[in-house]
Parts: structure tokens; C-alpha cells; sequence
């Protein structure tokens, strides 16, 4: 069985509190995005366990991938066959994007799909809060507002349909661990889902990304690849999670073309349906 696991952007990201356990609560809206990877199971039928992932790091090695991790698990919960695997990565890591999650929600419901195995999205949902707090997203790949650790969440009422969408993912990387702890957690002032309910146009003045501060410190190119967006027509641009994928929402064509505009990152450009 083949499917195309999605990314997500946030839009909107508050870290409103620093938590005794040591993580942060964060108030934020999950929404997908049409970049996608591939990913195909099959039972081997010559009973030889086969992994493959296309476009890991060189040193990356499969065991240490979600993928692995979901297939190990559910292989020995359910007493399930050997089976190949192939994932081909489109979606950048260390970006905000949440690949690697979709990836392992991705895996969990085609391994329900093959073998019958009839976990509903609630079950699936639960277990894969063992694997990252935005897994869960993934299951039902619907926008929702996102609290706690990333892991609660609420329907939200949202679409972009109709506008235009361009990603630029430099190659600077974002330490994630740093940036938090250069941030001053604070409540937040206005629910994001208020501000999101108001015209895109007001987005741009009302709806925040924490990280974005400490981040463009720390990074001046990714900030620069912020204004650049506006620059080209969107009616609004944000750093995506912690970084260091950036996006912009036009209403139109996008004046200019992404690809030389920034000639050393990864781009992607979609209008949006859903």
C-alpha cells in the first residue's frame, strides 16, 4: 500500500508557559500542507524484512528513524510479519515541518490498513503520543489548534483554499533546545483562533511566532528570507515551528520566482485546497 504523508505549518505559535517537567506549553494552529513524501508497505513475502528510507543523512541510519520505531512496536504488539518498506523523504527536516512525524502516523495507519488490524483514529491517535507531541496531528491530518506540549487538541474551523503557498527552507539548521531558552515564556494576549477568524490581511500585525525573536537573532538569513516573502507579495509570512522552513500566503501568483530568488534553499509553491 502507497501513501503521501503531508507536512504541517503552524500557524501562529505562542509559548505561554515553562512547565516543571522541563518542556514548555505552547498554544499554536496545526495545519496541513500539500508537500508530501511517499511511503509504501508491503508484507514480504520471502519473509525478509526490508527498510529502505531515500534522502536521510549520510549518517543517518534507518533504526534511529519513527518509521522504524512505529513498525518495531506495532511488529511486536501484533505479532506481524516482516515487511519492506520504502520511504522517499521530499519534506526537509529540522525544518518545522513535522515530516517525520507524518511519516510514523503514516506507517501506523497503513500497517492498520494491511493487516485488519481495526484501531480507530482515537487508539492510534493515543499511541502515537510516544513518538512526538504533533504525531497525533497526523492521523486525521486536519487543522486543529494545538495546546499543552503540542499534544491537545481542538477542531478549527480554517481554510486557505484558493491562495497561493511558497515554502523556503534555507540551509541553516535551528537548535530548537537553544531557542527556548532564549525565550521569556509569556500568557498569551489574543487567542490565535480569534485572530485567525479576522481577514488574512490583519494576520500579518496580530499573529506571532515566538521563536522568530531568538531565532532571526541567532540566524539573520532566515529572518531576511521573512521579509523577502512580503517583499514578493504575501499577505503574510512566518518562520514555521521552530524553524527554519519560512512560508508565505499570497492571494496571487507570487511576484518573481522562488527558485532564483533563493538560489541555496529548498522551495516549494502550491496554491492551497484545502
Amino acid at each position: 500500500m502507497l501513501a503521501l504523508p503531508p507536512a504541517k505549518i503552524n500557524l501562529g505559535l505562542n509559548v505561554v508557559r515553562k512547565r516543571p517537567d522541563g518542556y514548555h506549553d505552547i498554544e499554536t494552529v496545526f495545519y496541513p500542507i500539500p508537500l508530501r513524501d511517499v511511503l509504501e508497505i508491503e508484507e514480504a513475502r520471502d519473509g525478509a524484512e526490508d527498510i529502505q528510507i531515500v534522502g536521510m543523512g549520510p549518517d543517518d541510519r534507518p533504526e534511529d528513524n519513527l518509521v522504524y520505531r512505529v513498525y518495531s512496536d506495532m511488529r511486536s504488539a501484533y505479532a506481524l510479519p516482516p515487511l519492506r518498506i520504502y520511504l522517499c523523504k521530499h519534506i526537509p527536516t529540522g525544518a518545522g515541518l513535522g515530516g517525520g512525524s507524518s511519516d510514523a502516523a503514516e506507517t501506523m495507519k497503513l500497517i492498520n490498513d494491511i493487516f485488519s488490524l481495526g484501531l480507530r483514529e482515537e487508539e492510534m491517535e493515543t499511541k502515537m503520543r510516544a513518538y512526538g507531541a504533533d504525531c497525533p496531528f497526523f492521523i486525521r491530518q486536519k487543522p486543529v489548534y494545538a495546546e499543552g506540549t503540542g499534544d491537545v487538541f481542538s477542531p478549527v474551523e480554517l481554510t486557505l483554499r484558493g491562495l497561493h503557498f511558497v515554502l523556503v527552507k534555507p540551509r541553516e539548521s535551528v537548535s530548537t533546545a537553544r531557542a527556548y531558552g532564549m525565550l521569556t515564556p509569556r500568557p498569551s494576549v489574543t487567542d490565535i483562533r480569534d485572530i485567525l477568524k479576522g481577514d488574512i490581511d490583519t494576520w500579518k500585525d496580530r499573529l506571532r511566532n515566538d521563536f522568530e525573536g531568538p531565532v532571526f537573532r541567532m540566524h539573520p538569513a532566515i529572518g531576511a528570507i521573512k521579509q523577502t516573502l512580503y517583499d514578493m507579495g504575501a499577505v503574510y509570512a512566518q518562520m514555521s515551528g521552530s524553524g527554519s522552513a519560512v512560508f508565505g500566503i499570497f492571494r496571487g501568483e507570487p511576484s518573481g520566482d522562488e527558485r532564483k530568488i533563493f538560489r541555496d534553499c529548498f522551495t516549494f509553491r502550491k496554491e492551497l485546497a484545502i
